[in-house]
């Protein structure tokens, strides 16, 4: 069932999650290790600089079965392997657990905030809108109780121009509230929609699939996914190919 404010803001005291409870993680120096999180994907954190920029919104991108549904698991994986607390604000209720305990995701260090099911979601402006105001609500409590090591927003199954009409001012507060903490914030849509001057986005998208054949049966062995990687401030474009085993996701 999705959870309204009073009980988001209860459950995250209940745990010790609200920074005004427990003693705040210290703050990070850019040119420190700890400064990235990691995505647990070797190929593409030597093209990210070692993972996604900590006190940064970043952005993980891509049309469905691109890819990005794998990554951002794997990436939450990876950090609750390492034993940090990550959180994923799914907008539209889109997560498939089963999914995210294959990838590695602990889920006892998942805090899921799960949002309202919008039927037909393309059809439905005013209640998309108001699960992405309730989302970012959401989202704006976790960031403030701090303490995560990812936070993810997942509104990839909302329609664009619904994502498009939220205020650009929503990312600006979004930003200030992790400037300088050990939380990488990661966005994910199927296209584009903010990230910070140190932030940086990553655009799935699939190149072909490995796959075995065995008398006509045909076996999924893996992704290949192909990344293009752009930094705000370096103004850079890096094309990778990324191979790695698939993740069965409601998205990809």
């Amino acid at each position: 069932m999705p959870l309204a404010r009073a009980d988001l803001e209860s459950l995250l005291r209940a745990r010790q999650l609200d920074r005004t409870l427990t003693t705040s993680l210290p703050p990070v120096n850019p040119g420190d290790d700890v400064a990235v999180a990691p995505s647990g994907i070797t190929a593409l954190d030597a093209r990210l600089g070692g993972g996604f920029p900590r006190g940064q919104l970043s952005e993980l991108v891509g049309p469905r079965s691109s890819g990005r549904t794998s990554v951002l698991l794997r990436t939450l994986a990876a950090a609750t392997a390492r034993g940090e607390l990550v959180a994923l604000v799914d907008a539209l209720d889109m997560l498939d657990v089963e999914s995210a305990a294959a990838a590695g995701v602990d889920l006892d260090r998942l805090l899921w905030v799960r949002g309202h099911v919008v039927m037909s979601p393309g059809m439905c402006r005013d209640l998309n809108q108001r699960a992405l105001e309730q989302a970012i609500r959401a989202i704006a409590l976790v960031l403030q109780a701090g303490n995560f090591g990812v936070v993810a927003f997942d509104v990839a199954e909302a329609p664009s121009d619904a994502v498009r009409r939220l205020p650009f001012t929503t990312w600006l507060r979004l930003q200030r509230m992790i400037e300088g903490s050990q939380t990488a914030c990661v966005l994910v849509g199927s296209e584009a929609m903010a990230r910070s001057s140190a932030g940086l986005t990553v655009q799935c998208g699939m190149r072909n699939a490995d796959c075995g054949l065995r008398f006509g049966d045909r076996v999924f062995d893996g992704l290949n996914v192909g990344a293009r990687i752009v930094r705000a401030r370096a103004h850079s474009r890096e094309e990778a190919a990324v191979a790695f085993p698939t993740v069965a996701a409601h998205s990809a």
